[in-house]
């Protein structure tokens, strides 16, 4: 990438700001680092990051002499495309990339991404380790925890990135350009920050902005909001279907994953040599399988990979078995849409901790997904009374109100039987309790390993 003569001002000093401003100044960048917050610790920032005297650390209030003289405006995921800011960015003329944007102008070698509302971080996983068997230069980065900005410079002609893209990053699209994406599902969430549900379609739509006939994207074909995006894409599209046989494809077939090549029916795996429970996890599989073979990579190597894969932290993520009780963590449940993936997972009578930061969701089909399920729901954060609210209007009264994790654990103790379980699956953002929804799932661990 040409970076000579461009100024680059690089908003919000977090994991992604961080790994942006490093890259930029490893490539002797003109940069600014900037953070609204004036309480950040500069010193703790400046030990993050290289030397150089390009660079500039500004917390506070910005002036319009750094905005007028900003050629490249580089968000974190964090900083909304429409905040006041930006918007005079804008103005002055600067161009708006995201860290996924600026991380692909370095990108040297073959790009796979993940998108959709739910799944991202298993599938991304998953093929993430497809592709190390088959190929030992593979980079798994993006929305899973690692920044691409902190990949990239190591990339080469015959590398890898495996990378979870989310609605945020997929927002500011320029050149990004995937030989192979993946659009799991979508359904509405983060709200707030997109406003409206086509807003959202449209920033996961991204990921597939730049493909061309040679490229490949994989779609769920039982997602009736992905499905109609087929149409739209220049890729050439495989679909995977957990409800029905596909001429071509991937699909659940009895107990197997099977995936037709137009030929034959190939097995993949059966459901009982997985290590991950659930059809949203069937889903999964199928989409990384789906990947990695529009990559060529064969079918024996895909098929002993899928079936060593365990759980992602986080996820549905069984954490033992106390006084005949089953304790799971679903704390990556940030929606109410990946909520009701936790609840369908689950073959027990099931108290339930949900709750906690407010994204504008509706909780309407996560309470009727209890059926019977649910023997108690146990609310904690800023939506515990909207979710209470919903669940009468459902006709489920069978909850209760806790002000800590660690209450809403105890009350679930009191009240699950031998051979039942506790799940914590909020439905919600950890936002406001906790850091990170990661954060929220140590603690519930830390509280189950204490029983």
């Amino acid at each position: 990438m040409d970076i000579d003569n461009k100024k680059f001002l690089v908003f919000g000093a977090g994991i992604s700001g961080i790994g942006s401003c490093r890259l930029l100044l490893m490539n002797n960048a003109d940069t600014v680092l900037y953070d609204s917050n004036i309480n950040k610790d500069k010193s703790e920032i400046l030990n993050k990051l290289p030397e150089s005297n390009n660079f500039k650390l500004i917390l506070g209030e910005l002036t319009d002499e750094i905005i007028n003289e900003t050629d490249i405006l580089v968000l974190s995921p964090g900083v909304p495309t429409d905040n006041e800011d930006v918007l005079k960015f804008k103005k002055a003329g600067a161009v708006v990339w995201g860290e996924v944007e600026l991380a692909f102008a370095f990108e040297k070698g073959k790009v796979m991404a993940i998108t959709g509302t739910n799944g991202k971080t298993t599938t991304t996983s998953l093929l993430g380790e497809i592709m190390k068997k088959y190929n030992e230069k593979t980079f798994v980065a993006g929305n899973i925890g690692i920044a691409y900005t902190k990949t990239v410079m190591d990339t080469d002609k015959d590398s890898i990135s495996v990378l979870e893209n989310s609605s945020f990053q997929l927002e500011t699209i320029e050149n990004y350009h995937p030989v192979v994406s993946a659009i799991l599902n979508l359904t509405p969430d983060h709200l707030d920050r997109h406003h409206t549900f086509e807003n959202y379609i449209n920033a996961k739509k991204n990921i597939t902005k730049n493909q061309t006939e040679a490229d490949f994207c994989i779609l769920n074909y039982e997602d009736e909001n992905v499905r109609k995006i087929a149409d739209e894409i220049k890729a050439s599209v495989i679909f995977f279907s957990s409800k029905r046989k596909l001429d071509k494809g991937l699909y659940t077939s009895h107990d197997s994953i099977i995936y037709n090549d137009g030929n034959k029916e190939n097995e993949i795996c059966k459901f009982d040599e997985l290590n991950i429970l659930g059809t949203h996890n069937h889903e999964n599989v199928m989409a990384a399988c789906g990947m990695a073979i529009a990559i060529n990579v064969p079918l024996d190597v895909i098929s002993e990979v899928v079936k060593s894969f365990k759980a992602v932290e986080h996820r549905i993520e069984f954490c033992g078995k106390k006084n005949g009780v089953y304790f799971y963590n679903d704390s990556k449940g940030t929606n109410p849409d990946a909520a009701i993936k936790g609840i369908n997972a689950m073959s027990r009578k099931t108290c339930l901790i949900g709750g906690g930061y407010d994204k504008n969701s509706s909780y309407d089909e996560w309470i009727e997904s209890f059926n019977g399920k649910v023997k108690l729901l146990v609310l904690i954060g800023q939506t515990r009374e909207k979710i209470a609210q919903c669940a009468k209007e459902h006709g489920f009264t069978d909850y209760v109100f806790a002000d800590s994790l660690e209450e809403a654990v105890k009350i679930c103790v009191e009240n699950a039987k031998e051979d039942e379980a506790v799940l914590l699956s909020p439905a919600c953002a950890s936002w406001g309790m906790f850091t990170n929804y990661e954060e929220r799932g140590r603690l519930f661990k830390e509280l189950v390993s204490k029983l």
